[in-house]
């Protein structure tokens, strides 16, 4: 594995600075993903590995947000760890009543909404946390997924759809 592009003291410079500014923001995201915070401490740790691994693409591709990419390499990591035997053996409601305050918003309403988010497809529920959970702009998170603006807009207004369904539904059963 040559790393020639970036010097090995630039490298560890500039991976502990996207720990620094980001390692909330992932381990959020990989939270939220796998309900469960040791998987979603695993799968952070596996995100820093394979940024490292691959910065040189960084400048390489011409990538304009390092957020975005360091998220996208987490949903990546969490998407395989979802593939795994323990993933389906695992209560998510009960991971998501167990979530850390600083991983939803304060209001029990907004707890509700983190759940009904949960429930979404996963293609709705990633631009969903991409887009509302972090704040990147609709480019950064088409970037972020590999997939153009266009289909990110559509998804964000998809999803808003059901999430607005979804709390009409909720609201009539109480």
């Amino acid at each position: 594995m040559e790393h020639a592009a970036v010097p090995s003291m630039n490298r560890e410079k500039k991976l502990s600075e996207w720990i620094e500014m980001y390692a909330d923001a992932i381990l959020k995201t990989c939270y939220l993903y796998l309900s469960d915070l040791q998987q979603a401490e695993d799968a952070m740790q596996d995100t820093w590995i394979k940024a490292w691994k691959h910065m040189d693409d960084l400048e390489r591709d011409h990538i304009r947000s390092e957020k975005a990419w360091l998220l996208r390499i987490a949903i990546n990591t969490c998407k395989d760890y979802r593939r795994t035997a323990w993933f389906r053996h695992i209560d998510r409601k009960r991971a998501l009543e167990d979530l850390p305050d600083r991983f939803t918003m304060t209001e029990p309403v907004d707890r509700s909404m983190t759940w009904i988010v949960m429930d979404l497809p996963d293609k709705y529920k990633r631009v969903v946390l991409l887009y509302f959970y972090q704040g990147l702009t609709i480019r950064e998170t088409a970037e972020a997924l590999g997939m153009s603006t266009t289909t990110v807009h559509r998804r964000l207004q998809k999803a808003e759809d059901l999430l607005k369904n979804a709390l009409e539904r909720s609201e009539a059963h109480e």
